[in-house]
């Protein structure tokens, strides 16, 4: 699993069928993200729901 699976950028689009990020990434950017060799996004968000629960807690 690529960190992309879990980031809050990374959407099921209905009209492509298949995954995207949402973000607006540069050529270079998107040349890493195509090649699966985007390690270290700097958008990255965690698509984790919960947590501002748990923090609440």
């Amino acid at each position: 699993m690529s960190r992309c699976d879990d980031c809050n950028y990374y959407t099921y689009d209905e009209d492509y069928e298949e995954y995207t990020c949402e973000m607006d990434l540069d050529e270079d950017e998107m040349a890493k993200f195509i090649s699966c060799t985007y390690e270290d996004c700097p958008y990255y968000v965690p698509g984790d729901e919960y947590l501002v629960v748990r923090h609440q807690m």
